[in-house]
């Protein structure tokens, strides 16, 4: 991975919850400078937390933006018009500024700050905060190269990165932005049907996460697909083939499509 040790930019983070740590460690684990990264935060004990673990300083909305060359919004995308109006006066001529308010667009941003400022958008999503994250990157009006192989690296710190068309991020969201929830919930129900068949909650809980976890290596390990995976383990009239057709039967495919669509369609209209 490139670093960004050498990088001469200055960098603000404005929100560092969950989302907003996790790129702000990824941006230090690429090598990039905490003397050049500040961050804004409203709750004060939350600020002070993050101080003391990165060394990143604490700096209030017009400064921040004032002095950064790249400023990451990690805002709720109903609080995304109230920051830009905000901040809006005081960037910087030539700067980025990258979203990952879900269901944004480029336009909306770029039309509510001034224009010599790039906009780049970016769907990440939680596994990020430990490493593993996956982050869609869409060059919005303004972007330049330099800015977008930036974001890219400091991204890969934490996970994957793919670049697309920014008519695709609606379909991002639904796959790998809100994915983890699905995963969760899959979770969920194999401990719970475990416990009913048996299991204590601890045996169920150990079980079902390693399986998944040992699944996850084997797609990612493995180089093989999914469905051929599902059939290496599918024996005909066996226990498993009893299961899947059960999935079969209750339409799972049509359900999950379901879901997704629900998820494309709320990110669309978030937008």
């Amino acid at each position: 991975m490139k670093s960004l040790s050498a990088s001469k930019y200055q960098v603000g983070v404005i929100g560092v919850g969950i989302m907003g740590e996790a790129l702000l460690s990824g941006l230090l684990d690429s090598g990039f400078p905490n003397s050049q990264l500040s961050f804004a935060e409203k709750r004060s004990e939350r600020a002070e937390e993050i101080t003391a673990k990165y060394g990143a300083t604490l700096k209030d909305l017009q400064n921040l933006v004032q002095s950064s060359d790249v400023v990451l919004l990690v805002v709720k995308p109903q609080d995304l018009e109230d920051v830009l109006g905000e901040i809006s006066g005081s960037l910087k001529q030539g700067s980025v500024v990258v979203s990952f308010a879900a269901g944004k667009r480029t336009d909306f941003i770029s039309s509510r700050i001034p224009a010599g400022v790039g906009v780049i958008r970016v769907m990440p999503n939680t596994p990020t905060m430990i490493g593993l994250g996956m982050s869609a990157i869409s060059a919005g009006p303004g972007a330049s190269k330099e800015g977008l192989e930036f974001v890219e690296t400091f991204l890969a710190a934490s996970g994957k990165v793919i670049s697309l068309d920014e008519k695709l991020q609606d379909a991002v969201t639904a796959v790998s932005g809100s994915g983890p929830a699905y995963f969760f919930a899959f979770v969920e129900a194999m401990v719970s049907a475990g416990i009913e068949l048996g299991l204590t909650s601890e045996a169920a809980t150990a079980l079902t996460i390693q399986t998944i976890v040992g699944a996850a290596g084997m797609l990612e390990q493995s180089g093989k697909s999914a469905t051929t995976l599902r059939e290496n383990v599918t024996s005909p009239n066996g226990t498993t083939a009893a299961a899947l057709a059960v999935f079969t039967d209750e339409k799972l495919g049509e359900v999950v499509k379901k879901a997704m669509v629900a998820a494309r369609n709320r990110s669309q209209e978030l937008a």
